[in-house]
């Protein structure tokens, strides 16, 4: 694993794994991972099961693009990450969603210049949040 300093190739947009699992129908960590492929267009997607967290790659002017969504999604558990911030990448060989408490690849990185467009983390978080608000509480 390696520690990288957000804001300079690209940042990231953290999200719960509670808000994936909702939307993608299973709590199986490979069903999160395919809905995550699909819906993404492939751009990569760090899982760290540790702290059930999501991290999409996004370009690194993302995070100093003001939301105006952010107090809800703050609410959600979603956060940018940006200049000042850093997160664990694993090797570019850890893809097994197998191992519970290390980080992997849930949508390996293909190339640097293929990153995860910041309008459909939007919608996905959007649609996460349509979910979990139509959810019946138990």
């Amino acid at each position: 694993m390696a520690l990288l300093p957000m804001g300079g190739l690209f940042s990231a947009v953290r999200m719960p794994e509670y808000l994936l699992t909702a939307l993608s129908g299973g709590a199986e960590a490979a069903c999160v991972d395919d809905f995550l492929a699909e819906a993404l267009g492939g751009g990569p997607v760090i899982c760290d099961p540790r702290f059930s967290r999501y991290y999409a790659l996004v370009p690194a002017d993302v995070s100093t693009t003001p939301h105006r969504m952010a107090d809800t999604w703050h609410a959600l558990g979603v956060s940018c990450l940006g200049r000042g911030s850093h997160l664990g990448v694993p090797r570019p060989d850890a893809v097994d969603s197998r191992r519970p408490s290390a980080s992997y690849w849930s949508v390996p990185l293909n190339s640097a210049a293929m990153l995860c467009t910041p309008l459909m983390v939007a919608r996905l978080i959007a649609a996460g949040r349509s979910c979990v608000d139509t959810e019946p509480e138990a």
